[in-house]
């Protein structure tokens, strides 16, 4: 049995990037670099793998929490061509990092997705999880045509729209990813819900 005071969230965070076998020494360098020497608190790593035609693509994506800010990473795998089109021999990876203060979060949004939900209980398992967060880097705007409540009526009343902060989604479930990067998707969650809501005010 593993002491868990014994090792340091640090520790466990590079264990989980070594376990989604996506260059762990390359991950864990670019979330070094955007930790700055900080304490890590809760943490997310999630591996996914897509196709571009007949070639396998794989991402990782790590977020992390520290006292005063949000650690965004990415990771991805390319193939023959570099970023500027042309030809290289091999294959390439690239890892970003973006670091958000905690007080520019806006916005925590949690969709669960639940199977048999009459029998659901608190703290019980989700079949699937997004998770978006929002600080103000990307806005999406919905626009439809508005409308007054009179059917025949012809004018033109302009448009109605939305607007929503979109910044960064994730989507994982039981089927593809596991319980238990669900269940850490949504203590991550937790977190940062109550790291962001502690500045509110």
């Amino acid at each position: 049995m593993v002491d868990m005071r014994a090792t340091s969230p640090k520790d466990h965070l590079r264990k989980d990037i070594e376990r989604s076998g996506y260059y762990p020494d390359l991950v864990s360098d670019a979330l070094e670099t955007a930790l700055g020497g900080e304490d890590l608190g809760a943490y997310v790593v999630h591996h996914e793998a897509t196709f571009d035609r007949d070639q396998l693509r794989r991402h990782v994506t790590v977020l992390a929490i520290t006292p005063t800010r949000l650690i965004v990473g990415h990771t991805d795998e390319h193939g023959h061509q570099a970023l500027d089109g042309s030809d290289i021999a091999g294959t390439f990876a690239t890892a970003s990092t973006e670091g958000v203060r905690l007080e520019k979060v806006d916005s925590v949004v949690v969709t669960r997705v639940v199977s048999d939900p009459a029998h659901h209980r608190p703290g019980g398992s989700a079949v699937e999880v997004v998770l978006t967060i929002g600080w103000g880097a990307v806005n999406r705007i919905e626009l439809e045509p508005a409308a007054c409540a009179d059917p025949a009526c012809e004018a033109d009343h302009g448009l109605t729209g939305t607007s929503s902060n979109d910044d960064f989604s994730i989507r994982v479930s039981e089927a593809a990813d596991g319980a238990d990067v669900v269940r850490q998707v949504l203590d991550f969650a937790a977190s940062l819900s109550q790291a962001t809501s502690s500045r509110l005010g």
